[in-house]
């Protein structure tokens, strides 16, 4: 890469200079802990709301701002991406949680240049999450410049000339990293990629390499498509949904509506998970009058309460019994026809099976085989089959495994591109299934890139990039010395937290791209950038006037989105205008790219991305639909895109955990109170738990056997690859998980997943399946 003037490289930071902690501080409340819920949303779940809206955007404000929340004239959800269903509520269109995100990032309080004069970056580094979060919204381009305790103000075009110097005087391109958050529109990505690419890089990591890049291996080499293939409709047609190591009335809630439909139209639903959720025993909806007066809508007819990764051989034991009673009962309880006629290797597939042990399938799943015949029974007597997923299987070392076994029970049925059937892997920010859409990928894929180079005039660079694992290694080792990042929070949400931190002081230039402040801000290179950018909710008015964004759902349907609100200060600026300002300092002579004109009308973004990407036809014109369009769908079109034009059974072996009697396999999980590594309060109000994050969930009989007693502090400790990790003081809370399984709150626990274990062919760190030991805790409440 070209050099106006020779880099110097900085070998350690100033002795002088303090280092602000990566981990939030030891804090505890006075916890309490009582049964968990029932039942979730009711009027419980609508004072929660009221509450938040209240306090962040004052109650008149914020319930008029709600009110255009997913509506077809209105703005997206910030939060997950579950579709919007055609027809909507005039009342509330949102859920808990989704409220809860709205006025977190609607906040009338305001950070300025002040607040950073006040407070140094050690300061704020000491305060927990919560109140970091709760600090207010950024206003204003910030600057840590190298050896600063503080940051101060800039102007954006300082603040682009910085970005741009550091990046001219890198050796190669590939010595940055441009890191994507789920929630970046279509128009802002399809930006940024092409930015990424053009400076002659594919170093393109994004949030999906550490949650559902599992779902995207398995179903692409089983399928020929890395999304699911069922519809919010196929939900009111199926016979049996399966619902394994999820939960969707804490991550998803707008998912129990579709369930309850389910329900109430004859629908079986079953819960596959560690842990009992309320979500998936009632929904008490609160746009229902049962909703606050009755007992709600029993959703789950089972819960199988499987070992932490414990699914393959659940499943593989299910599958026995299927076969069995196939072969012994006088119905078809699977379908040949479409076995023969779409699908290969299926004869190894039932070798495999034929040759399993019962019994290792109870022992290792920690489920009975008469529950394992009870459920073969429901899918055999099955033929519209839904198996909806989300993290529970994606972050493992046999993640991809997880997830091509329930591709095997759907094969066995038929039960893939037919109404009320299919795949469905439940994604968890909001356009983070577009951002890959739109090209936010290390993987180059060569006829995307082929349309790129004839719209534009480049050649975009075909090396493989740094997926997130792989970014954090190469920023530690100094193989990367510029980072942005297009929202989000790795320093938080990235596995081994000293590790990751360690690896981000290791950079010249670290670049966020940022609503509110977060830890992700504190914990920074040698220089450190702040850009404050527009919320979902906010007027996003350029040259051409008013503009609205596109967003992809979980299920393929591209929708508009338009902020309603005033921005909350004169000084940000949208996502995409953000990538322009860099991309035109950047780029010698703008790499053929009128990036400024670009931005003025965000139409002329959508017509770049029509000419690029299949499948937006009309992007323009469809997009401003009410209900907005559909993508193809190679399985919902009934068509398997893979080498040989059908659908591939594959084999799994049972891969025991092996754990000596003082170890435990913990998974790290939300509350209640979070989103992702924003946190809302200090309160699990579906798991019973108020007033304190640092907690560690054990069964009852593991608590009794280690002598410990409820609320008792305890170090938990990993020591993968030789290296003892320690998360301090986590009080235990006894709770109905299965025997040497416990779960505890990511961020605040990611500092024990190793930065070195990762999913086989997807990379996602294995934040479900960590090998700890605990102890008496020094640090006690």
């Amino acid at each position: 890469m070209s050099t106006p003037e020779k880099h110097e490289k900085t070998e350690s930071r100033s002795c002088e200079e303090t280092v602000a902690q990566a981990q939030a501080p030891i804090e505890h409340g006075a916890l309490k802990v009582t049964a968990p819920k029932d039942s979730a949303a009711g009027v419980e779940a609508v004072f929660s709301t009221v509450k938040h809206a209240q306090r962040e955007m004052g109650l008149i404000s914020g319930l008029s701002l709600l009110s255009k929340l997913n509506q077809k004239d209105g703005f997206s959800c910030p939060g997950c991406a579950w579709p919007d269903p055609k027809e909507r509520s005039s009342i509330a269109e949102y859920c808990e949680n989704g409220a809860k995100a709205v006025a977190e990032e609607a906040t009338r309080k305001a950070l300025d240049a002040e607040f950073f004069r006040q407070h140094s970056v050690e300061e704020l580094a000491a305060w927990s999450d919560f109140r970091i979060g709760k600090s207010g919204r950024l206003t204003q381009p910030m600057i840590k410049k190298s050896g600063s305790s503080h940051y101060e103000s800039l102007t954006w075009e300082q603040a682009f000339d910085v970005i741009a110097t550091h990046l001219r005087r890198l050796d190669s391109p590939d010595e940055a990293a441009f890191y994507t958050s789920g929630r970046t529109s279509n128009e802002a990505a399809f930006l940024y990629q092409l930015f990424v690419r053009m400076l002659g890089t594919n170093n393109l990591p994004d949030c999906s390499n550490l949650c559902h890049e599992s779902s995207g291996a398995a179903l692409t080499e089983t399928l020929g498509i890395g999304k699911g293939s069922v519809t919010l409709e196929d939900f009111e047609r199926a016979e049996l949904i399966l619902v394994v190591g999820q939960n969707p009335g804490t991550n998803h809630p707008r998912m129990l509506s579709a369930l309850e439909k389910a329900k109430r139209n004859g629908c079986h639903i079953v819960s596959i998970n560690p842990l009992p959720e309320a979500g998936l025993k009632r929904f008490k909806n609160p746009q229902r009058l049962s909703g606050y007066l009755g007992g709600g809508t029993q959703l789950a007819d089972m819960h199988l309460p499987v070992k932490i990764n414990g699914d393959v051989p659940l499943l593989k034991g299910v599958l026995k019994c299927l076969l069995a009673g196939h072969e012994q009962g006088p119905e078809a309880w699977i379908n040949e026809a479409f076995i023969e006629d779409r699908t290969e290797g299926y004869e190894a597939f039932v070798a495999d099976l034929k040759q399993e042990s019962f019994d290792l399938c109870v022992e290792e799943s920690g489920i009975t085989l008469e529950q394992m015949e009870e459920l073969a029974a429901l899918i055999g007597r099955s033929q519209r089959i839904i198996c909806c997923w989300a993290m529970g299987l994606t972050q493992h070392k046999n993640a991809v495994s997880n997830i091509q076994l329930l591709v095997n029970l759907l094969l066995l049925k038929g039960s893939i591109g037919i109404p009320g059937g299919g795949t469905c892997p439940v994604r968890g920010h909001s356009n983070v299934q577009g951002d890959r859409t739109m090209g936010i990928w290390e993987i180059p894929q060569p006829a995307f890139m082929e349309k790129l180079k004839q719209r534009f005039a480049f050649e975009p660079p075909m090396r493989t990039g740094y997926n997130t694992v792989q970014a954090i290694k190469a920023m530690h080792a100094g193989k990367v010395r510029f980072f942005m990042s297009m929202g989000g929070n790795l320093v938080s949400a990235g596995p081994d937290t000293e590790y990751t931190a360690a690896a981000i002081r290791q950079v010249d230039l670290t670049v966020c791209v940022s609503t509110k402040l977060n830890r992700a801000h504190l914990v920074t290179g040698r220089e450190a950038l702040i850009l404050p950018c527009l919320v979902r909710s906010e007027r996003d008015v350029q040259e051409g006037g008013v503009q609205f964004v596109s967003l992809e759902n979980s299920m393929s349907i591209v929708q508009s989105s338009e902020g309603r609100a005033d921005p909350i200060s004169d000084d940000l600026l949208s996502e995409s205008a953000i990538v322009a300002g860099i991309a035109e300092r950047t780029l010698s002579p703008n790499g053929g790219v009128d990036w400024l004109h670009l931005v003025g009308d965000y139409d002329r973004i959508r017509d770049h991305i029509e000419a690029t990407i299949p499948g937006f036809d009309r992007y323009n014109e469809r997009v401003r639909q009410p209900d907005g369009f559909t993508l193809p769908n190679c399985n919902r079109e009934g068509r398997f895109d893979t080498d040989t034009g059908k659908a591939k059974f594959t084999v799994h072996a049972i891969e025991s955990m092996g754990l000596a009697a003082d170890e435990y396999l913990m998974m790290t999980i939300r509350s209640h109170d979070q989103y992702n590594t924003t946190i809302y309060g200090m309160d699990d109000r579906y798991r019973g738990v108020y007033n304190d994050r640092r907690v560690v969930f054990m069964n009852k009989g593991d608590v009794q056997r280690a002598g410990l007693t409820s609320g008792e502090a305890v170090d938990i400790v990993n020591r993968h690859g030789g290296q003892e990790r320690v998360a301090v003081s986590f009080l235990v809370v006894p709770y109905p998980i299965p025997p040497q399984c416990i779960a505890t709150y990511f961020p605040e626990a990611n500092v024990l997943v190793p930065i070195d274990s990762t999913a086989r062919k997807s990379h996602t760190p294995t934040s479900k399946s960590v090998v700890v030991t605990l102890r008496p805790s020094t640090v006690t409440p």
